[in-house]
C-alpha cells in the first residue's frame, strides 16, 4: 500500500554549510507555510527529446536569421513554446524501493541510462545519431543595399522622407544642396572609393568584397577534416577577407556559435539544460584541452556573468524548485545538474566536476504534497541549466531580514540650488508605493547634510516628524536609534509630511559645505546590525569632517600618462568605509550630480566595492525639464528595483580549471567567493579562468551559485549550469571563439590596466591582443607563412572584433584625448566594467538611423513590435546634407539635422518654420499629428522602453553648422572616421594587417 505519509528519511537531508549656456554641453564626449512543489514557470512543459546532434534553440535567443529591422522588447520574441512529448521509459525502474518508497512498474531497461539513451533502445530500427553539425556556416554575408548611396536629384530631395514618394510628385522642390565646408563630409577621402573605383561606377558605395579566393578554397579543402577527434565539429569557419569591406553591423547582435556537445552529455533531452547565454557564457564556446593549446591559440579564456538579470516581456522566467529537497555534491558542493549521471539503479548520482559518487535524497522522488511517488525526470533541476531553490534553514547564517534603506540628501546651497533636492524628495514621494514592501516589513530613514547632520524622527504620534541636528560631525552619534529607522507601512503619513516640507525647510540655506563622509558612518550605524541600503544623493564636493576631499581636477593633466592619478581614489576613507559596509551586508547607491568637479572616481568607490550603483547627471538643473525628467525616472528605476539582498557568489568548475580573476562591483572575501550586500538587476560580471592541469574529459562545467535574500524575505540560490565540449584543435577554438564576450573581456582588462598602470598601456593592450588574434589565426589556422598577404582574413566569427576593439579604444573612457573631463571618464570606466553583454555593445558601437527617408513600414507597429529603420554604419559618409538623423547608445539618443533639410521636414517634426528656428540642446519632442512625428516619436519610445536597466537616454538636437561643441560630441561617435588623431576603421584593419605580416606567431 502506499503510504500515506513520506516514510522516514524522506525529509532527512545531508548536512549542509550555511553561506554565509544651459543647453550647451560639457566638453566633446561629455554624456549627460505547507510543503511546497517545485514550480515551472508557465506554460513549460516536459521538454521534448532530441537526436542528440544541435539542440534547438532556447527561448529568448536570438534566431539565426538577423532581422535587424525589427525589435520587440529588449530581445527578439522567444521560440515557440515546446510541444509535450511522452517520455519513453520515463523514470528508472527500481527494483527496491528507494528510501521506503514503493517502485513503480515500468518496462526493463538499464537504470543507469538517460531517458535519451533509453528511447533509443526502446525504438527497433532507431538510425544512430548523426554527427554534430559544424558551429560555422559557410556563407559570407555581403553588405546590404542600405550602405549603397543613392544619387539624389533636386526634386527627389524633398520628398525623400516621405512615406511613398511616387505619390508626392509636385511637392516640396529646391535645389540640391552641396557640400559645404562646414558639413563633416567636406574634405573626407573615402577609403572604399580609393580602392573600389569601378563599383562605384555601378552606383554603389564601392566597398569591395575583397574576398581572398585562394584562402577561401584552401578553407574549403580542409573544412570536413577531422583534426582531434573530439565531439565538437571540426569544421574550420570561413575566413572572411575585412580590409576594404564595411563592418557587418547587423551581425552585432547576432547569436554566437553555438554549443556543440556530444551525444548523450545531458542526462534529459531537455533544450534548455545549458544555461542561456544571456546568464552566463565564454570566451570560449569549445574549450581547449590543456593550458599551452590556449597560450598557442592567444585567446582570452573567461566567463561572462549577468545571473540576476531581468526576465524580458514575453520571456519564461526562472524555473523555482520549492519543495526544499537541494542535491549536492559532498565534496565539491556542486548542485545536481543536467550534466550529471545516475548509477546503480538511479539510487546513486555521479558528479560532473569531481566525478564523486553520491546518494540520491530520498525525497528527490517523491511528491510531498500529493503523498506519492513522482517522476525525477520531470524536476526542473534536471532539466533546466538555470534554476532557483528556495533554500531551507540550513543556508541562512540569520533569518532574512526586513529591506532598510537610508537615504542620506544633500542640502547645501548648490543642491537647493540645482533643484536637486526638490526633484529627490518629489520622486521619493511618488514611489514609496513602489519601493518593495510586500509584507509590510520595509523601513525607511532619512539623513540630510550640510555642516551638520539632520535626523528625523519618524514614528512621533503627531504624525510630524521631528528634526534632530548634530553639529558635532567629528565624533558622530545617533540620536534616539529606536525612532529614526521608521517601517515604512506604519509610518507612511509622517514620511509623507517630511518629504513634502523638506524644500522648503532649506531653501534660504547659504551653507555651501558638506560632511558626506560623517553623514555616511551615521547611516551605517542605524543599518550596521541588519544591513539595508544606503542611498547617497551628492550634489557638493564633501569639504567638511571625514572623507574631505579636494578640487583635484588638472586640465594639464588630461590626455596625458599622469591623468591615472585623477581616475584612482583620492581617499582611503571610501575603500575601508565600503569594506566595513560589505562586511555588514550594508550595500550604497551614488547619485551624484554635478555642477562642477565631483571626484566621480573617489566616490564610486562604494559602490564599486558594495555591489551598488553609480548614477552621474553632469550639469544639472531641474529647471531643464529633460534633466528632472531624466533623474526622477531613473531614481524612481532605482527605489522599486527588486535587488537581492546578503548575496553571495561561488563559481565551481571542472577538475584542473581555476577562477583566477573577477571584475566588476562586489567584494572579494576570499579566493573563490564574492560578497554582495545588494545585487542589482542587469549587472554583469567578468570572471578570469586558467588551465591548472590538462582535461581528460570530452566536456567541462561551470556552475555558479547566488545566493540571496530576495526583496519579500525568502532566502533563494540561483544556479547557473553552463557546459562546454572539450578539444584538442586549435582551429576549433577560434571556430567557436565568441566575439562579444570576448569584447566584454576587454573592455573590463582595459579599465583594469587603465587603472593600474595608464590609459596608453590598456589601449596598447587591446590592440595588441587584438593582433595577437588574427596573428595566430593566419600562420596556425590557415597555415599561411610568414610575411606580407594582400588581405586581413579572419574567421566569420570574429569579423568584427576589430571594430569592437577600435570601439573600446575610441571610447570616453579609455580614449586619447585631452577633451575629456575626469568625472565623465571615470563614469564611462563605471559603465564599461558593470553593463551586461546587451547594453555594451550598444554602448560600444551606437544605432544610427536615418529618418527623412524611412520606409512606409518604419516606425510602425508590427507583430514583431516597432518596426526600425535599417542600421547605417558609423561614418561621415552616411549624413547626407538634407539628412536627419537618430544616434543612440542607450545613454542619450542624438537627432542630426543637416543645414540642407527641407523646410517643410522641420515643420512636420519639429514644428518650426525651417533649420534656422530649431534650437540645439536637450529637447523634448514635439507630440503633431503628422505621419513623420508619430513615427520618430514612437522610436524614441521603444528606445528608452526596450533597454535593460534604469537608464532613461537624453535627447539631443544637433545641427549640422550649430554648437561646435555639440558637433563634435556626435561625431565622435562616428567611430569607423579618423577621431582626434585615432586611426579610421580600415586604417585599423591595415595597422592589424601590417602587425600580423611582421610578426611571429
Amino acid at each position: 500500500m502506499r503510504p500515506s505519509q513520506p516514510p522516514s528519511g524522506v525529509n532527512q537531508r545531508q548536512p549542509q554549510q550555511p553561506m554565509g549656456d544651459p543647453n550647451r554641453p560639457p566638453p566633446p564626449g561629455y554624456p549627460q507555510g505547507a510543503p511546497m512543489r517545485q514550480t515551472l514557470p508557465p506554460g513549460h512543459q516536459q521538454p521534448p527529446m532530441n537526436t542528440g546532434t544541435v539542440p534547438p534553440v532556447r527561448p529568448g535567443m536570438q534566431q539565426p536569421q538577423i532581422q535587424p529591422q525589427l525589435t520587440q522588447g529588449f530581445r527578439p520574441a522567444p521560440s515557440p513554446p515546446v510541444p509535450a512529448q511522452t517520455i519513453t521509459g520515463g523514470r528508472p525502474p527500481l527494483q527496491q524501493p528507494v528510501g521506503g518508497i514503493p517502485a513503480q512498474q515500468h518496462q526493463q531497461i538499464d537504470h543507469t541510462m538517460s531517458p535519451a539513451t533509453q528511447q533509443q533502445q526502446l525504438q527497433p530500427g532507431a538510425s544512430p545519431l548523426q554527427n554534430p553539425i559544424s558551429p560555422t556556416v559557410n556563407q559570407q554575408q555581403l553588405h546590404t543595399d542600405h550602405h549603397r548611396r543613392k544619387r539624389m536629384y533636386p526634386e527627389q530631395i524633398t520628398k525623400a522622407y516621405m512615406d511613398d514618394p511616387s505619390e508626392q510628385t509636385g511637392g516640396y522642390t529646391q535645389q540640391q544642396p552641396q557640400i559645404s565646408p562646414s558639413s563633416p563630409a567636406y574634405g573626407q577621402s573615402s577609403v572604399y572609393n580609393q580602392q573600389q573605383p569601378m563599383q562605384q561606377q555601378q552606383g554603389s558605395y564601392g566597398y569591395g568584397q575583397g574576398v581572398n579566393s585562394g584562402v577561401n578554397n584552401m578553407t574549403s579543402q580542409f573544412g570536413n577534416m577531422s583534426l582531434s577527434g573530439s565531439g565538437v565539429s571540426s569544421k574550420m569557419p570561413q575566413a572572411v577577407a575585412l580590409s576594404g569591406v564595411r563592418p557587418q553591423i547587423s551581425d552585432l547582435m547576432a547569436p554566437q556559435p553555438p554549443i556543440r556537445l556530444p551525444p548523450n552529455t545531458s542526462i534529459t533531452e531537455s533544450p534548455f539544460a545549458n544555461c542561456d547565454p544571456s546568464y552566463k557564457c565564454s570566451t570560449l564556446n569549445a574549450f581547449p584541452a590543456t593550458e599551452q593549446l590556449l597560450k598557442k591559440s592567444r585567446l582570452p579564456l573567461a566567463l561572462v556573468l549577468a545571473p540576476y538579470r531581468t526576465v524580458s516581456e514575453g520571456e519564461s522566467p526562472v524555473p523555482v524548485v520549492s519543495d526544499g529537497v537541494i542535491a549536492r555534491c559532498r565534496r565539491c558542493r556542486t548542485y545536481i545538474n543536467p550534466y550529471v549521471t545516475f548509477v546503480e539503479g538511479g539510487q546513486r548520482w555521479k558528479c560532473n566536476m569531481c566525478f564523486l559518487l553520491n546518494d540520491v535524497p530520498a525525497a528527490f522522488d517523491y511528491d510531498a504534497v500529493n503523498q506519492q511517488p513522482m517522476d525525477r525526470w520531470k524536476r526542473a533541476e534536471i532539466n533546466y541549466g538555470c534554476v532557483e531553490f528556495v533554500a531551507p534553514t540550513e543556508y541562512m547564517v540569520r533569518p532574512p531580514q526586513a529591506p532598510a534603506y537610508v537615504f542620506v540628501i544633500d542640502v547645501s546651497h548648490s543642491a537647493i540650488q540645482s533643484g536637486m533636492l526638490a526633484t529627490a524628495a518629489r520622486t521619493i514621494l511618488d514611489s514609496l508605493d513602489r519601493i518593495p514592501n510586500k509584507e509590510n516589513r520595509t523601513s525607511v530613514a532619512i539623513i540630510t547634510v550640510d555642516s551638520s547632520l539632520h535626523f528625523y524622527n519618524l514614528t512621533t504620534e503627531t504624525g510630524e516628524a521631528e528634526m534632530l541636528v548634530i553639529s558635532d560631525i567629528d565624533d558622530v552619534f545617533i540620536p534616539h536609534p529606536g525612532t529614526l529607522l521608521a517601517n515604512l507601512t506604519k509610518n507612511i503619513e509622517s514620511i509623507k509630511s517630511l518629504l513634502e516640507r523638506l524644500p522648503d525647510m532649506f531653501k534660504e540655506t547659504v551653507n555651501v559645505n558638506n560632511a558626506l563622509g560623517s553623514a555616511l558612518q551615521a547611516a551605517y550605524k542605524l543599518v550596521c546590525n541588519q544591513g539595508g541600503k544606503i542611498i547617497c544623493l551628492q550634489s557638493t564636493l564633501p569639504n567638511a569632517g571625514v572623507g574631505t576631499l579636494k578640487l583635484r581636477e588638472d586640465v594639464k593633466l588630461l590626455g596625458t600618462s599622469k591623468e591615472t592619478t585623477l581616475l584612482n581614489a583620492a581617499s582611503p576613507f571610501y575603500k575601508s568605509f565600503a569594506v566595513d559596509c560589505s562586511r555588514s551586508q550594508v550595500s550604497c547607491d551614488m547619485l551624484i550630480f554635478g555642477g562642477q568637479y565631483s571626484d566621480v572616481a573617489t566616490l564610486s568607490c562604494l559602490p564599486h566595492y558594495t555591489g551598488g550603483q553609480t548614477y552621474y547627471y553632469p550639469g544639472f538643473n531641474a529647471a531643464r525639464t529633460e534633466d528632472a525628467f531624466k533623474f526622477a525616472h531613473e531614481f524612481s528605476e532605482l527605489l522599486a528595483e527588486e535587488i537581492g539582498l546578503e548575496a553571495v557568489i561561488r563559481i565551481r568548475a571542472s577538475r584542473g580549471l581555476r577562477m583566477n580573476a573577477f571584475h566588476g562591483n562586489f567584494f572579494i572575501r576570499s579566493t573563490d567567493l564574492l560578497a554582495l550586500p545588494n545585487v542589482p538587476r542587469n549587472q554583469s560580471y567578468c570572471v578570469e579562468v586558467v588551465i591548472e592541469d590538462d582535461i581528460k574529459t570530452p566536456t567541462v562545467c561551470f556552475q555558479t551559485a547566488l545566493l540571496h535574500t530576495t526583496c519579500h524575505g525568502e532566502r533563494r540560490i540561483r544556479v547557473v549550469t553552463l557546459c562546454l565540449p572539450v578539444t584538442a584543435s586549435i582551429s576549433e577554438i577560434y571556430a567557436n571563439a565568441n566575439e562579444q564576450a570576448i569584447a566584454d573581456y576587454f573592455a573590463n582588462k582595459g579599465v583594469e590596466r587603465a587603472l593600474s598602470s595608464k590609459l596608453d598601456d590598456a589601449r596598447d593592450a587591446i590592440v595588441n591582443k587584438t593582433i595577437d588574434i588574427f596573428g595566430v589565426y593566419k600562420t596556425r589556422v590557415l597555415g599561411s607563412g610568414p610575411g606580407s598577404t594582400p588581405q586581413l582574413t579572419g574567421p566569420s566569427n570574429l569579423k568584427l572584433l576589430p571594430l569592437l576593439a577600435l570601439c573600446l579604444i575610441k571610447h570616453d573612457g579609455l580614449r586619447q584625448s585631452s577633451q575629456i573631463p575626469t568625472d565623465l571618464r571615470a563614469n564611462a570606466m563605471n559603465l564599461l566594467r558593470t553593463m551586461p553583454l546587451q547594453l555594451l555593445l550598444p554602448y560600444l558601437y551606437p544605432n544610427l538611423y536615418a529618418l527623412h527617408n524611412m520606409s512606409p513600414e518604419a516606425g510602425e507597429i508590427s507583430e514583431n513590435g516597432v518596426t526600425f529603420p535599417p542600421a547605417l554604419n558609423l561614418t561621415v559618409e552616411n549624413l547626407e546634407p538634407h539628412g536627419c538623423y537618430l544616434l543612440e547608445n542607450g545613454q542619450n539618443i542624438y537627432l542630426w539635422v543637416g543645414r540642407g533639410v527641407v523646410p517643410q521636414l522641420c515643420v512636420d517634426l519639429f514644428d518650426v518654420k525651417s533649420y534656422d528656428g530649431l534650437r540645439g540642446g536637450k529637447i523634448t519632442m514635439p507630440l503633431l499629428e503628422t505621419p513623420i512625428n508619430k513615427k520618430v516619436n514612437l522610436i524614441i519610445g521603444k528606445i528608452r522602453e526596450m533597454r535593460r536597466g534604469n537608464y532613461y537616454p537624453t535627447l539631443y538636437l544637433i545641427k549640422e553648422d550649430g554648437d561646435p561643441y555639440l558637433r563634435l560630441w556626435f561625431l565622435s561617435h562616428l567611430v569607423e572616421d579618423r577621431t582626434d588623431n585615432i586611426m579610421s576603421y580600415q586604417q585599423f584593419l591595415q595597422h592589424i594587417k601590417d602587425r600580423v605580416s611582421n610578426g611571429s606567431y
